[in-house]
């Protein structure tokens, strides 16, 4: 088997992707990669020996040895780098979300169909074995037709991750119910069978906005700016970001274009790690307790009671060899990229659901700053829609 020759733009915190997306031999490997950062490049020679290293993009997006490309830049990056790769005419995945606003999605979206090169969008949780289960459940109908689905994520390392670099500015993320929330949103608009049309949302910046202690602009991370067992309270995180403008807590309320009623909830000061969902249909529910190996899926079907420990079903969530990366779905994600740019074909991910969960999560952005007015989610092009569901053939 021919290696497909990857380009990688970004070494950041989800090089891990990368790493992921080097198995020479295998079918894949990252032949070159451009970083701007320094430190950034040096770690990715020593990762990918024998690549080509630079701080332009152009000498990956460009380079004749490279056969598809991988994008992992900063969110607000990701438009122009994208639109530009697409019509350079390499397959292309980009990582999650698609863009910070609902005009950029749709000019990627726009520039896939226009140039008829290969789109790929990292929704790694449609791979995870948790969200698999449910999916499974729902779709043999044990809970019936689902009428409500509601999720909660704690994120206890938030401040960890989302408070101590430009995830923490509006104008690089826009906010984190892009950035983390549309993950979940993807996944709960593909266990309802449905996308987002009306949302309405509150949220607050309730703990890291009193934190004194930010970093001098200018002034790299800590060398602990993660750890798994400490900065615990939270008000004991230091070297925050100068500038620190989303939210850290949000609520939002949803309804589905299929009459189904969705809730989302998002706290990044929380002590526990992990994300809840309940789905809700006319003939039973399901509940997630933990979202990894270990973790089980309960269902509940059989008749009315007081509360039960035991569901009348209960699953297991399956452990997986590779299981360091969100469950083993990082390798199953980067699988498919490859399987797709080289023959096409159907995927599980899919860049329409992508940009509907961004475009509800910029939606309900603007409701919780607007004292949580309702908006409408806007609707995309059918000739878009329809070139996505053909499986991106004219």
């Amino acid at each position: 088997m021919t290696d497909l020759r990857l380009g990688v733009l970004g070494y950041g915190l989800r090089g891990s992707l990368a790493r992921t997306a080097h198995r020479p031999g295998a079918g894949f490997r990252v032949t070159a990669l451009a970083d701007p950062d320094p430190a950034a490049r040096a770690a990715a020679a020593r990762d990918f020996p024998g690549a080509r290293i630079s701080a332009d993009h152009r000498k990956v997006t460009e380079d004749a040895d490279v056969d598809a490309l991988v994008l992992l830049t900063p969110d607000h990056t990701h438009a122009a780098l994208a639109c530009e790769a697409l019509r350079g005419g390499k397959p292309v995945f980009v990582e999650k979300p698609l863009a910070t606003d609902i005009e950029s999605c749709d000019a990627i979206l726009r520039a896939a169909y226009e140039s008829g090169t290969r789109l790929y969008v990292g929704h790694n949780m449609r791979h995870m074995p948790v969200v698999r289960l449910m999916r499974d459940i729902v779709a043999r109908g044990e809970i019936g037709a689902v009428k409500t689905v509601w999720v909660r994520h704690f994120v206890a390392y938030g401040g960890d991750w989302y408070f101590k670099d430009w995830h923490a500015e509006r104008r690089y993320t826009n906010g984190l119910l892009l950035q983390k929330a549309a993950h979940d949103i993807d996944v709960l608009h593909w266990l309802a069978g449905g996308y987002t049309r009306q949302v309405q949302a509150l949220g607050d910046l309730m703990v890291y906005g009193d934190n004194p202690h930010r970093r001098a602009p200018g002034e790299p991370k800590a060398g602990d700016w993660y750890t798994e067992d400490g900065h615990w309270p939270p008000d004991t995180q230091r070297a925050l970001n100068p500038v620190i403008d989303v939210e850290d807590v949000s609520l939002v309320n949803m309804r589905l274009d299929n009459g189904v009623l969705a809730a989302y909830q998002q706290c990044h000061f929380t002590p526990d790690y992990w994300r809840n969902y309940t789905v809700i249909g006319d003939a039973g529910r399901l509940e997630n307790f933990g979202d990894g190996p270990g973790g089980v899926v309960k269902v509940w079907n059989s008749r009315r009671s007081p509360h039960r420990t035991d569901g009348d079903a209960e699953y297991a969530v399956p452990d997986v060899p590779d299981d360091d990366e969100h469950g083993g779905a990082d390798p199953l994600l980067v699988a498919e990229f490859v399987r797709f740019a080289k023959d096409g074909g159907a995927t599980d991910t899919s860049p329409v659901a992508a940009r509907m969960a961004v475009a509800a999560g910029v939606r309900a952005t603007q409701s919780l700053r607007d004292g949580g007015r309702p908006r409408e989610v806007p609707e995309l092009d059918p000739e878009l829609v329809a070139y996505f569901a053909r499986g991106q053939v004219r």
